[in-house]
């Protein structure tokens, strides 16, 4: 097994598809072809079929080896950054899983700091849920990712403590009360967004005894603001994301008591064998965002 089979195999499984794999990696169909069908004769099993309805399919093998593979090329990547650290200058890849309120708030930031002083270290971005970063973490296809606690086997820093607040249409009976206890709250419709909001807010009512009462599901505040604008519901968002939105004019902002937040970390695979690359975004991101003021 080399390097570059590895990583081609790991690029088909991600893209699902040959062609797309070979134009990432500079490589022509049939070379993709060639060196997928000698990896498996030197392993002596089929790792993914091809299917003309659903396109590529890992089989069981295929599964459990990517895993493993892409352990592997995390390997290499940490020995090239831990080397070229040891010289002096920092090279390397580092794949971050964040979702839509990180990407617009913290991380241009964070990146813009690094590339100041680290020119030779690149990103790959994947934006995704919650769930999803998680997994991801998992599989070590990404290296460093923003969760919601909880963390499972995985190893988070505190990164940031993000309030939640009330939205509501203007017409709601709620609307008149500048301070909204969420024992109010009970059995209302509500709006979630799936941005990592959903652990804190079913915490928040099962720790107050009251009924949560999910009319809509939603993947972001744009969708839940449409939804309010409409009178469907109401839905607690983070202050942070609202600051980056246009309030509708019949949308109103309301505090909740006790003043609920939810705790962003950034979390690893493991934080000791955390390539140097990881650990410099850790540390900058750390240095940024230490106290959790989101202005600094």
């Amino acid at each position: 097994m080399t390097h570059s089979q590895l990583m081609l195999f790991v690029k088909i499984a991600e893209t699902g598809n040959f062609t797309k794999a070979g134009e990432q990696l500079n490589m022509t169909q049939p070379a993709v072809s060639r060196a997928i069908s000698t990896l498996e004769s030197e392993l002596g099993v089929i790792l993914m079929i091809r299917d003309k309805k659903k396109g590529i399919i890992l089989t069981d093998i295929g599964k459990r080896l990517i895993v493993i593979f892409r352990e592997i090329l995390h390997g290499y990547n940490k020995v090239e950054q831990e080397v070229t650290a040891e010289k002096g200058f920092e090279v390397g890849t580092v794949r971050i899983g964040t979702f839509p309120i990180v990407s617009a708030h913290f991380l241009p930031k964070i990146l813009k700091a690094i590339g100041e002083k680290h020119p030779g270290l690149t990103f790959e971005l994947y934006e995704g849920t919650i769930d999803e970063i998680k997994e991801w973490l998992s599989l070590r296809i990404i290296d460093v990712g923003w969760i919601i606690p909880p963390n499972g086997e995985l190893e988070g820093i505190p990164f940031f403590k993000d309030e939640l607040c009330l939205l509501l249409r203007d017409d709601h009976p709620l609307q008149s009360r500048p301070e909204i206890h969420i024992t109010d709250l009970d059995n209302e419709p509500m709006i979630v967004c799936k941005g990592g909001f959903v652990t804190p807010i079913y915490e928040l009512f099962q720790q107050f005894g009251i009924a949560l009462r999910v009319k809509y599901d939603g993947h972001n505040i744009t969708t839940a603001l449409s939804m309010i604008q409409e009178g469907l519901g109401v839905a607690i968002v983070s202050t942070t994301s609202l600051s980056l939105s246009v309030l509708p004019p019949n949308v109103r902002v309301r505090t909740i008591k006790p003043q609920p937040f939810r705790e962003i970390q950034l979390a690893v695979p493991s934080l000791k064998e955390a390539p140097h690359g990881v650990k410099l975004f850790l540390q900058t991101a750390r240095e940024l965002y230490l106290s959790g003021d989101r202005n600094r």
